[in-house]
Order: structure tokens, then sequence, then C-alpha cells
């Protein structure tokens, strides 16, 4: 019935998904998850800026399922609103890799926004998601536009971490959840760029939430917090926690605000998980460096210049590669402590994470919502459903009651 009323009100659209920036390093991996995993019948494209290079994945994904063959190829350029209107016209769901989104963004999420097709994107950039709010979020609740960002390792493991948390604790009184990540992987060209991009555009960053706090509705008689937290030892993961101020924190308080299951009074804490002393202090002092080089121009386009977009690590290193978030819950007497893990987080985990949205959007019973909206608002249950199926854990590692 669900799938029913989302055909409707989109109409019958060509396509059920678009993959926007298919042939960009996380694009592809993209289209080989759902040319793998995709349901039969499921009607999906490729859609980039340049042909060639998508007849080319194209012809690397018939190697894999010879149906891909005759996958639809769509030319269009980020920067031509017309191409991008006829895009999201043409699909019920696009999911886009085309970063910095705050370059490269705004025209695509426009256009979903007008046309009622649901978005799925892999942005980690705060300034680039309160722009969308503020510019969009009101146009997409009338058209039933469902425009979901930082569907990737920024920010499912942490929303939908917490959100698993929180359904293991009490109803109706106050929470407490913090946050640790840990993880042994490495960037790609187009993941750098992104993150240099946001941190070096501080005063738009600060604009964008000023300007989003006046447009978003005050929350009346509950509260959600995210506090950072010091550095300091977790005893309860055994490792050093590094305050880690990335979008997942607001995105976490983004479904807590929506959502009354997480109680009256929840707060949210974030970190990075260090298991030595040295590397923490390392780790910190290197991030410091790096931001204050993204602040000065010929710098940071130098870091972005040593690994340009496209590339990434090889296959080998991916599989070598892990993450684990932990989360320590507690509220109304109870203390619960959870972990999400999985694979390779920046590239095979992202990939399958976007690629899953998307065919969650398109296929799953979800709940009636609308506007800019995180995972756990627009998916929760149903994406953690498919997420466990493709590989990635949610558990409970332990729970106690507290005297």
């Amino acid at each position: 019935m669900e799938q029913d009323r989302d055909r409707e009100r989109a109409g019958e659209r060509a396509y059920d998904i678009v993959l926007f920036g298919a042939t960009g390093f996380v694009g592809a991996l993209t289209a080989e998850y759902l040319a793998a995993h995709a349901p039969a019948g499921c009607r999906w494209a490729l859609a980039g800026r340049d042909t060639a290079k998508l007849e080319r994945l194209r012809e690397r994904l018939a190697v894999l399922d010879p149906s891909c063959a005759s996958l639809p190829l769509l030319r269009a350029d980020a920067s031509d609103p017309a191409a991008v209107r006829e895009l999201a016209a043409s699909t019920r769901v696009l999911a886009t890799t085309v970063g910095p989104y705050v370059w490269y963004g705004a025209e695509l999420v426009a256009a979903c926004a007008e046309a009622g097709t649901d978005y799925v994107d892999l942005t980690g950039e705060p300034e680039f998601v309160d722009r969308m709010y503020v510019e969009h979020d009101a146009r997409a609740r009338e058209t039933g536009a469902r425009l979901v960002h930082a569907c990737g390792f920024d920010s499912i493991p942490a929303d939908l971490g917490a959100y698993f948390t929180v359904e293991q604790l009490p109803e109706g009184v106050p929470l407490r959840v913090d946050g640790f990540l840990r993880s042994n992987a490495l960037f790609s060209g187009g993941t750098l760029a992104s993150a240099l991009t946001a941190v070096g555009r501080g005063p738009q960053t600060l604009a964008a939430a000023r300007a989003r706090r006046l447009h978003e509705p005050r929350l009346l008689g509950r509260r959600t917090r995210t506090p950072v937290g010091a550095p300091r030892f977790s005893r309860e993961t055994g490792t050093w926690a590094l305050p880690l101020p990335t979008l997942d924190p607001a995105v976490v308080a983004r479904s807590a605000a929506a959502l009354e299951r997480y109680g009256p009074d929840f707060r949210y804490r974030h970190y990075a998980s260090v298991r030595h002393l040295p590397f923490a202090v390392g780790g910190t002092a290197a991030v410091g460096a790096a931001v204050v080089l993204a602040q000065i121009p010929p710098a940071r386009r130098w870091l972005m210049n040593r690994w340009e977009p496209g590339q990434g690590p090889d296959a080998e290193r991916r599989a070598r590669s892990w993450f684990t978030a932990r989360f320590v819950g507690e509220g109304g007497g109870r203390r619960v402590f959870t972990e999400v893990s999985g694979g390779d987080p920046g590239y095979g985990e992202t990939a399958k994470m976007l690629a899953e949205s998307a065919l969650c959007l398109a296929y799953d019973a979800l709940p009636q919502t609308a506007g800019q909206l995180t995972t756990a608002v627009a998916m929760g249950d149903a994406l953690i459903d498919r997420l466990r199926k493709a590989g990635i854990t949610f558990r409970v590692v332990d729970a106690r009651e507290l005297r």
C-alpha cells in the first residue's frame, strides 16, 4: 500500500532510482552494489555529466550482471538547472554522490523538492544541510518529497545507532547516550575535498546554522542537547574519547526532536575512540593543523590536490578496513551498551548504506513524512533491517538495571 501511494504521489516516473555521480569513486561502488542487490523489476539508471565514463561503467556492470548492459544512461551536469530538473522529474528516488555538496548539490535538492522526488546523498557538510533546510524544507513538505541527507558513514552509524540504543531504554524518561566511533579506514579524494571545504567555510557554516534556527519551530515540552564533551578516558569502552565535531550530533539531535521515543529530555555526546594516548594526542594535533590549513585557500587547494576526486583506496586496502560505533545509553534506571559495526566505512559500507537508503525509500512501508528528514525519522527500523541483512551489525552488547 505504501509503495502504491508513493507511485501515485510521484506519478508514473520512468525510473524507481537514479544514481547521479555514478562514475565517481563511491558512485561506482554504489552502482556495483545496486547491480548486485536491486530487486528484480527495479527500474534504475546511471546519471552523470560524462557519457563516455557512464558507458565504461555500464560495461563493467554488465560483467557482474549481463542485464546491466541495457541500463539507461542519463547525461546531466549539476550546474545545469534545466537538466537537473528533468533528471529529478524522471525518477521516484534520486541518489547523489556528487560533492562537495555546497558547490554541486543545491540545484539537485531544489529540483527534487519541487518535483516531489525522494532524495538521498552522502553529505557531511553542516552548511549545506542547513541551507537546504531553509530553502527547500517547506516546499518538500508541500510536494511530499523526502530529502534525506547524510546517508553514508556520515551519519547513519551515529543516527541509527542512537535510535537503536534508545529503543532498548525505558519510554517517557530523560535519556543520555554517548557514541564512540573507531575505524582504520582511509579517505578518498572526494571525501577529503568535502571535509576540507566544510571546515574551510567557518563563517558560512555559522551563518547557515543561525538562519536555520530562525526557521525551525521550537520544541515545546521536550528538550534535546548535544554538548561537546571534554576529552577523557572512557571506562565504558577502554579507550580515549575525543570530542568529534562532525555533522553526526546535529543529525542525532534532529531525530530526537522529531521522535517522542527519545524522551522528554535527551542528551547525546559524540566521540572519536582511540586506544592509545600518543595516537590521541597526535590525531588531535593533525586534525587541528588540517583545520588551520583549510582556512587558507592556497593551502586548502594544495591539500585537495594531493588526492584528486575519483581516487581512493584499492580493493585490498578496503577489505582490511572496518568501523565500530559503540553507544552507552542510560535512563529510567537502566543502562545499555550497543554496537554498530561493519567493514570499510568510507566506501564499501557507505555505498551499501546509500544504496539501501534509496531502495528503502523506493520499496518499503515507511511513516508518512515529508521535508528534510533524518534516516531515523524517514526510515528507522526498516533501514536497520535492510542494513542488518546487508551485513552491518546492530547488537546489544550488554544491558543492566541500575540500583
